[in-house]
């Protein structure tokens, strides 16, 4: 394999990266389709048959034609970009000041969805690329709107709908089409990163000082400083374990003596924050991510990878709170624990199993479980959560839309494993870390209803992105899922010249030639 060698990249940049091209009308006097077709670096040509047909030229940063395309959707990542800091920080929590901006986000999103359609549509002519993943969160959507008028409460199930799952489906579309370089991706996951910091920063230091939230499930356990997806620590707890395999990887694929600090430090410092706040699912989490990676790693060299499991699991003795075995002995024996919060969920998954059983098409409409439990409680499983509030065959697509993913990452580890070279190696680690992360979240949210929240869309996303850009740069693997104008181009030309041969003993016999 060998990368495309290309200018150095900015924020701005992205790869004009498309599905096979469809045929053209013949005639095209129109001034706006002409605009569109410049700005997507199409022209116009002629198949064998003499039609018209959409041609490609390869996308080059010094044709003036190619200029809307090269700055593809720089309006569109500006405005994402600041949503995911909007939505990670919300600095109308932290200050006081912008105390009367809460709906920022909201407005940040519209303005995004606005510019990302007229940009999406002059650039490539779609509303968006035809990925599956766009295509299963589609109809996880449909599913979700059609549950609605068979919930027990529809208001409030539209109530989730509209507030919490669409939200995430649109922002993830925007995010899958709009990321097409390296930079890109990179600003978004620094952000996430740096978050991270801060909350577990705050955690242990809260944990030290014995600063706990206090409920029903929730004794004496630290919550997040920044509320929304955070607050409680559970889903805190679920969001660092899907950050800690990607800061590791990022410090394998640097070079630098000091970032590798600073990425493993923070993936210390991560796993440390997953402790203290006492979250089972976060602990099993990890362990999915470990054994993750002994495997991925292991198979290269054992007798190192045993000594770094001995030493992770010594430390992991010596640093743990005295109280968390007892709280890790509560996963296999529900009857220690005090709180009665172990043996809690344990009846609610069966309810939540019960309930999607007994209403399998459609499921008791999105955000109403609550109403078939007891106590109020919620399903505590992002898997039984879709499945009972949105029916079974939504189950179905959810559990696609994990899975898929990681048939592209795998791809990506196969292909870029084979090369030394600095990019090759970025790729390969960084589809090691995305792995790691979609494992941990799905090993974590059976602890967790968060299947309707940002986590795994962001993950997926970074994901989806990833393998756009690694076939940008591996022309020959574009056939998996979709085409590059570099590689339909080049199909083209071969077709012809193929069709051209197998043509020219015919024309001899007939004299033609």
């Amino acid at each position: 394999m060998h990368f495309a060698s290309s200018d150095k990249p900015d924020a701005l940049d992205y790869e004009g990266v498309r599905r096979v091209a469809r045929k053209n009308d013949a005639d095209d006097s129109n001034g706006w389709d002409k605009f569109r077709k410049r700005a997507r670096g199409l022209t116009n040509a002629a198949d064998d048959n003499g039609a018209a047909v959409e041609t490609s030229k390869p996308v080059d940063s010094n044709h003036a034609n190619l200029r809307l395309g090269k700055r593809g959707h720089a309006i569109s990542f500006a405005g994402f970009f600041l949503f995911t800091v909007v939505l990670y920080f919300r600095p109308y929590e932290l200050i006081p000041a912008l105390s009367s901006l809460m709906q920022m986000a909201f407005y940040i999103g519209l303005f995004t969805l606005i510019a990302y359609l007229i940009s999406q549509i002059i650039a490539e002519g779609n509303i968006t690329a035809p990925l599956r993943e766009v295509k299963l969160v589609a109809l996880l959507g449909l599913l979700a709107l059609l549950s609605i008028p068979m919930a027990i409460d529809p208001g409030e199930a539209w109530g989730d709908f509209s507030e919490i799952l669409i939200k995430a489906l649109l922002m993830f579309i925007v995010l899958v089409n709009v990321v097409r370089t390296r930079t890109r991706m990179m600003m978004l996951i620094l952000v996430a990163i740096a978050v991270s910091i801060y909350l577990s920063v705050n955690a242990i230091s809260d944990y030290r000082n014995g600063v706990f939230i206090i409920g029903k499930a929730d004794l004496a356990r630290i919550g997040g400083s920044i509320g929304g997806l955070f607050k409680n620590s559970n889903d805190l707890a679920l969001h660092l374990v899907t950050m800690v395999p990607i800061a590791v990887c990022l410090g394998l694929s640097t070079k630098g003596l000091l970032r590798k600090i600073i990425y493993w430090g923070a993936a210390g410092l991560m796993a440390a924050a997953t402790v203290v706040t006492f979250s089972r699912g976060g602990f099993l989490g990890l362990i999915g991510v470990t054994l993750l990676f002994a495997y991925k790693f292991g198979k290269r060299n054992k007798p190192v990878t045993i000594g770094v499991l001995a030493l992770t699991f010594i430390l992991f003795i010596g640093l743990a709170p005295g109280s968390y075995g007892d709280r890790l002995g509560t996963i296999f024996d529900s009857a220690s624990d005090l709180s009665g919060s172990s043996s809690q969920r344990t009846q609610v998954l069966k309810r939540s199993i019960v309930v999607a059983l007994r209403y399998p098409l459609t499921g008791v409409g999105i955000g109403n479980f609550h109403h078939k439990s007891f106590q109020e409680l919620g399903t505590h499983n992002a898997y039984t959560q879709v499945a009972s509030e949105i029916g079974i065959p939504a189950f179905v697509v959810y559990v696609m839309f994990l899975l898929y993913p990681l048939k592209r990452l795998r791809q990506i580890e196969k292909t870029s494993s084979e090369n030394k070279d600095k990019e090759s190696r970025w790729f390969f680690f960084m589809s090691i870390g995305l792995q790691g992360a979609i494992i941990g979240y799905m090993v974590s949210s059976f602890f967790g209803a968060v299947a309707y929240q940002w986590y795994i869309y962001y993950l997926v996303g970074y994901a989806i992105c990833l393998h756009r850009m690694f076939l940008v740069r591996t022309p020959s693997l574009a056939h998996v899922s979709w085409e590059t104008p570099f590689t339909r181009a080049t199909k083209r030309a071969e077709k012809a010249k193929k069709a051209e041969l197998i043509n020219q003993p015919t024309m001899a016999r007939t004299g033609q030639v």
